[in-house]
């Protein structure tokens, strides 16, 4: 499993958790933990937490545009994994540097985590908002140039 791979899927993991007792949990510690389990001496443990801290730094937003991209989904409805991995490729999508993951790179990833931690149609729903939003972005810079 490629090392940013497997990063994204303990950053999925320790959102999952953290989400899952409703930010009861310390989302660090839960990490730390994640990464000691499934990582040791990663090369990618500062990836992890960028992902992980920087979902959390920006959840309010990411929240909005995945109900806004999905709005017969209320977001208390998405599945705790889909709804994780919606805002880690998001923040990838719009927060990454670009050069380093480049935005289809990031889409593919989500829809990947997706398929592997998520059910049956995980991937189709992860692509369709990913894309949804990445299109627009794609507008939005086309207007501005």
């Amino acid at each position: 499993m490629a090392s940013r791979h497997l990063a994204r899927s303990i950053a999925l993991q320790s959102l999952y958790e953290w989400d899952f007792f409703k930010e009861e949990k310390n989302c660090k510690e839960i990490t730390k933990r994640n990464i000691e389990e499934f990582a040791g001496k990663s090369d990618d443990n500062d990836f992890i937490y960028q992902l992980v801290e920087g979902v959390i730094a920006n959840i309010e937003e990411l929240d909005k545009i995945i109900s806004a991209a999905a709005p017969e989904w209320p977001l208390e409805k998405i599945t705790t994994v889909d709804r994780n991995v919606l805002r880690i490729g998001l923040f990838e999508l719009i927060y990454g540097n670009k050069e380093e993951v480049p935005p289809k790179v990031a889409i593919n990833e989500a829809i990947e985590l997706a398929k592997g931690f998520g059910g049956s149609s995980s991937g189709r729903f992860v692509n369709g908002i990913l894309g949804t939003v990445y299109k627009e972005m794609e507008e939005e810079e086309n207007k501005d140039s």
